[in-house]
């Protein structure tokens, strides 16, 4: 899509609104103006506001004033304290870009350089082989294993008290990477708390103690904090919450870790944050260029994101934002540069979804174009079709083709570089392409060889093909993405070929055994701290379970010996049977 004009809309100026009978800001519009933009503003927000409910907070600034600012529902549903503008959330992941902040004033001081050995600061991180820098950790390029989920593989709920020095420890028994430093994008917490842990030691001082001196108290960001003990009171604060059939449940939050999380902060304060990306106050105009810089692979390529923030497009118009998501909190902060935008939405619901909420507010505030219609992106597929593929009639309300034609794309499929299956079977004439249990869309046919996925988002296309003795399902997502899968047959389970696969495995990296034995016709996993559950085989050697995906190794007698597994942002952790 080509970038489209854009332009500030003329004359918007808008009065803070009031919010628990305090004003917070000031404008110079008409009363009805503000009144008028209060009322569309507060449409958005109406899913919010109610005192029974978790809340939002939200905060705009437009020119370098705070034009809107408003707080919306319940900090705390146990005693009705509303949310106001001076409510204080915990922003997880948004805490990022003051970590590479702190960092850039580090190097700016000659006290480090961003392209220094992690190991340089912290010993205790294993020797991979390869040269961790400052720089990959800020880009999410070092191939690191999220510490989230290496806690999770080894039992920890995310409700436990997790402290700087536990994440420390494990990081400490990694014995291997997800990829070579700088070859991929992989999103990773535990490069922040490195990078935090490195401002700590460098400074002499704590890391919530240096951010407090050196970035919020410069910017008179008075209610802000790193929160770096679980016990700590702190006024005004927001607890968080979750849905549940019934009402809401709370949603517990005991980090005691800072770097890659734990700021605690209100939507006002933010933006005096994002302010300073455009007015500076604090630090120099290199460390703002670097920050708003895109990161570079080992081979050029940029993938969106820079040092803790992301560079997006909207409708052609360039933004720079970062969410947060931790327990029942979600936050979202986006500028807007070339607008001299910011908007902040704080929100203690877990079902919360402030990113899009963000965008409907700058749609009010910036001129945007019309999209082009989502048929163009269909009508783009069938273009790029061969003739031969091109049907003469698009007609997706019929389904023309005989039961003995649909019957032979019916089977499973196996996506190698992603590692997951998907069935084809026939129902009432009609082939289903199944993700799993309750997760199915039918496919309608385009031509003899070609479906069109409906109930789904965006524009889907599967298509079966032959290549030898290999059957193929291509599946084309918006005309973008393609995804290529081979048919296979699985195996035949049975508690006989399930027990080989029982017994104990260790992981030294996590301290951590699960067990496994077969049941009906399944393998049950066990393990000390969590709740036990069945597994079914995908193909082969490859299941699925709850902890990640897990593929059984074996030696060279074919006897099961260990397993590796991955679940997203770990790859390949190995244990090994006992």
């Amino acid at each position: 899509m080509s970038h489209l004009a854009i332009n500030i809309v003329i004359g918007l100026s808008l009065l803070i609104c009031i919010s628990a009978c305090q004003p917070s800001s000031k404008s110079t519009a008409p009363d009805n103006a503000v009144e008028e933009q209060t009322i569309e503003l507060d449409k958005l927000f109406v899913q919010f506001d109610d005192i029974n409910k978790p809340g939002a907070s939200v905060a705009v600034l437009q020119d370098g004033e705070v034009v809107f600012s408003k707080g919306y529902g319940s900090a705390n549903l146990e005693y009705d304290i509303p949310v106001t503008p001076d409510t204080m959330f915990h922003v997880a992941s948004v805490s990022k870009q003051f970590t590479v902040f702190a960092i850039l004033l580090l190097a700016e001081e000659g006290k480090l350089n961003f392209d220094d050995d992690i190991r340089q600061y912290i010993p205790e991180v294993p020797d991979f082989g390869e040269t961790i820098t400052l720089r990959h950790l800020a880009s999410h390029t070092s191939g690191l294993r999220d510490q989230w989920n290496l806690l999770r593989m080894a039992g920890w709920r995310l409700d436990d008290v997790i402290t700087t020095e536990h994440v420390l420890k494990m990081v400490a028994k990694q014995k291997e990477l997800n990829f070579k430093p700088g070859e991929e994008f992989l999103y990773s917490n535990t490069g922040f708390t490195l990078l935090a842990e490195v401002v700590a030691r460098v400074s002499g001082k704590s890391f919530a103690q240096f951010t407090q001196e050196r970035l919020f108290t410069p910017l008179n960001m008075s209610n802000t904090l790193f929160y770096d003990d679980h016990q700590k009171i702190v006024s005004n604060r927001a607890y968080s919450y979750e849905p549940i059939d019934s009402g809401y449940q709370k949603s517990v939050l005991n980090y005691a870790n800072v770097g890659a999380t734990s700021l605690f902060t209100t939507a006002e304060d933010l933006l005096k944050w994002s302010e300073n990306f455009t007015e500076l106050t604090l630090g120099s105009p290199s460390i703002i260029k670097q920050m708003n810089t895109l990161a570079t692979l080992n081979n050029g390529d940029t993938f969106g994101g820079a040092y803790g923030q992301f560079i997006s497009h909207y409708n052609g118009i360039k933004y720079i934002q970062h969410s947060g998501g931790d327990a029942g909190f979600r936050s979202y902060l986006a500028r807007f540069p070339e607008q001299n935008l910011a908007i902040a939405i704080l929100n203690n619901g877990a079902d919360a979804r402030p990113w899009e909420l963000a965008l409907q507010i700058a749609e009010r505030f910036l001129e945007i174009d019309t999209p082009p219609p989502q048929n163009a992106i269909a009508d783009a597929f069938m273009e790029s079709m061969s003739p031969k593929q091109t049907p003469s009639a698009f007609d997706l309300s019929k389904n023309e083709l005989s039961e003995d034609i649909l019957d032979a794309y019916v089977g499973h499929y196996w996506n190698e570089p992603d590692a997951y299956s998907r069935e084809i079977y026939l129902d009432k004439g009609r082939l289903m392409y199944s993700r799993g249990k309750n997760d199915v869309s039918p496919l309608a046919a385009v031509n003899e060889n070609t479906f069109k996925m409906l109930n789904v988002e965006g524009e889907i296309f599967v298509e079966f093909t032959e290549d030898g003795e290999q059957s193929i399902m291509t599946v084309k997502v918006d005309n973008m993405d393609t995804y290529v899968s081979i048919a296979y047959t699985p195996v035949e389970v049975t508690e006989t070929w399930l027990s080989q696969f029982a017994g104990s495995y260790y992981s030294p990296e996590l301290s951590s055994t699960y067990h496994f034995s077969p049941d009906n016709d399944q393998l049950k996993i066990s393990h000390y701290r969590l709740s036990d559950h069945h597994i079914a085989p995908v193909k082969g050697d490859f299941f699925r379970s709850q902890v990640g995906d897990i593929l059984f190794e074996r030696d060279d007698r074919g006897a099961v010996n260990g397993f590796r597994i991955s679940n997203g942002r770990v790859r390949n952790l190995y244990f090994k049977k006992l």
